[in-house]
């Protein structure tokens, strides 16, 4: 296996606010036409730039918040260096702080079932918002190309490097584009005619990139404009990337969580009505997102916010300041019940005419694409109350999820796809806590590859995540290895051979159309049988979809709201 050429000198160029701290008028400049853009830092080990938050959209403020993302306006008076760093307005849902501790307990070895009911906290506007990072901004769409310095130097010269675009996760909420991706771009340079450009961007979130709803749309909002801001930034990598050196004809994106989920709806964007996507490759990893299709859900959450901030109408919502509509986002989702964010892609009508399965399904996508998908063993423990001991917890847990679920499909969901553990013969789950966690994860994240793997017309290769505990997230430490000896952590790199194939099916998939590791087993695709590639401490072996069930084609049929 090959070993990474990546010191702790490439961290030291990464500064606390994600940007190179080095500048120099001696680094290069793109001429974008609309403005000049320098090269942030040039990292000395992994002999690449950085191009750090180039402007890829206009403010999204005033009249723009709630709206399309548009053109920057041309600005050539200054070059910009890209030294100030941006992230879009965060949040977290206050379930989140309860649901580490009550992992770290679980992995200690010791008792959960102690745990008291989660009440989600009541908010008003007397409810303090906590400190905020200083980079955080409503004009936060800003994306970072990083360039090894051999391909720069064919800049317009030659057909062009592949480029691996990231889209993080977060729950649609929080994340932002500050990765390093030094351990990928030394991966690339392990593939034969190596070396990829690596582009990730902002995209609104919460309030701001989520908010939908029948009213919000009459009045003149769009929905799920962070999907279009990805939207936006890819067709910007469409257009630009070719002054860096990268070729538009060979983008993969990759993303993991809502970073996937996000993919998904990209893949399906707009039905798949609008021609083929601004990519050729995906790499969506445990995609998920809260499927909401109800209009009354949506409506539910408009009138919250409304009520929040004292406004009546959209017009009022655009009027406020950003402190205001900042606090507004955060406070929604601060009070989400266990396992939900208040916030996500929606059923639109126009981007997301149904959910991503159901299109999927139906052929309603680019069948142009080749996908490689990946979930993890342990997709639910997160999303899932541990206090959950009884039938009637799931039910609520699940109307939680679906406050307009039909009464049909939950009895179906309870006594049919997840009966009471006694009627489980082969140990699927031996409690009700299992048993809402195999639903949570089978309904917001693995059944979505299966959809993915099984479409009609698609090329998938499909992988799965086992490396113990294999929780939800614990992969992207891997997608993202930077060398060194493993970690004692169980969130941390603890097997230095999966992290290293894995970024080499990543980079090798980016470069050649076919994921693959040295030292490692052919990754064949997925076909009839069902195969998927379990990534393990164990090794590295194929096995049957565990996706593959009567459960995952219940719930792409959509029948929750």
């Amino acid at each position: 296996m090959r070993r990474i050429a990546v010191t702790a000198a490439a961290s030291l160029l990464l500064g606390a606010s994600g940007v190179f701290a080095e500048q120099n008028a001696t680094l290069p400049k793109v001429d974008l036409g609309y403005q000049i853009q320098q090269a942030s830092g040039f990292n000395e080990t992994g002999r690449f730039y950085n191009f750090s938050n180039i402007r890829y959209a206009a403010p999204p403020v005033g009249k723009l918040r709630f709206a399309l993302p548009q053109a920057p306006a041309e600005n050539r008076s200054v070059v910009n260096t890209g030294s100030e760093g941006r992230i879009c307005p965060q949040a977290s849902p206050a379930w989140g702080a309860a649901a580490v501790s009550s992992l770290t307990t679980s992995l200690l070895g010791l008792p959960t079932n102690g745990t008291p009911p989660f009440v989600p906290p009541k908010v008003n506007w007397s409810t303090p918002l906590p400190p905020q990072d200083p980079r955080t901004s409503e004009d936060c769409l800003f994306l970072d190309v990083f360039v090894p310095e051999d391909v720069f130097a064919t800049a317009n010269k030659s057909c062009g490097a592949p480029v691996l675009v990231w889209i993080y996760g977060g729950g649609y909420t929080s994340g932002n584009k500050y990765e390093n991706p030094a351990g990928l771009l030394a991966a690339s340079g392990n593939v034969s005619n190596g070396n990829v450009i690596y582009v990730a961007m902002n995209y609104r979130l919460g309030a701001m990139g989520f908010s939908s709803g029948p009213s919000f749309q009459a009045e003149g909002g769009v929905s799920n404009v962070g999907l279009h801001d990805q939207r936006f930034a890819l067709e910007w990598i469409q257009k630009y990337i070719h002054l860096f050196g990268g070729d538009p004809r060979r983008v993969t994106v990759f993303g993991e969580s809502a970073g996937g989920g996000s993919i998904m709806h990209q893949i399906t964007a707009y039905g798949g009505s609008k021609g083929p996507v601004p990519f050729a490759q995906a790499v969506p990893q445990s995609p998920g997102w809260d499927p909401v299709s109800s209009q009354l859900q949506q409506e539910d959450t408009y009138r919250q916010l409304l009520n929040l901030t004292n406004s009546t109408s959209l017009s009022d919502l655009r009027a406020l300041s950003s402190a205001d509509i900042i606090k507004a986002s955060f406070l929604q989702v601060y009070s989400a019940p266990w396992g939900s964010y208040g916030y996500g892609p929606v059923v639109d009508g126009s981007f997301v005419p149904q959910q991503p399965g159901q299109l999927l399904a139906q052929g309603r996508f680019d069948q142009s694409l080749r996908i490689m998908v990946g979930h993890n063993a342990d997709e639910g423990a997160y999303f899932t109350p541990p206090y959950i001991n009884s039938t009637a917890d799931v039910a609520n847990s699940l109307r939680s999820a679906f406050p307009y679920i039909p009464p049909p499909s939950l009895t179906h969901i309870t006594d049919v796809l997840y009966p009471e553990p006694a009627a489980v013969p082969n140990g699927l789950y031996t409690t009700h806590y299992e048993r809402s966690r195999l639903l949570v994860s089978d309904a917001i994240f693995t059944c979505n590859t299966f959809y993915l793997s099984r479409a009609p017309f698609n090329a998938t290769y499909s992988y799965l995540f086992s490396v113990p505990p294999a929780l939800h997230g614990q992969d992207v430490a891997y997608t993202y290895y930077e060398g060194g000896a493993p970690s004692s952590s169980p969130f941390g790199v603890r097997n230095i051979t999966v992290a290293l194939a894995l970024q080499e099916f990543i980079t090798s998939f980016a470069i050649e159309g076919k994921p693959k590791a040295e030292g490692v087993r052919e990754f064949r695709m997925y076909g009839d049988d069902a195969r998927v590639l379990e990534l393990n401490v164990t090794g590295i072996e194929e096995l049957v979809d565990p996706n593959a069930n009567e459960r995952c084609r219940w719930w792409q049929l959509g029948l929750y709201s």
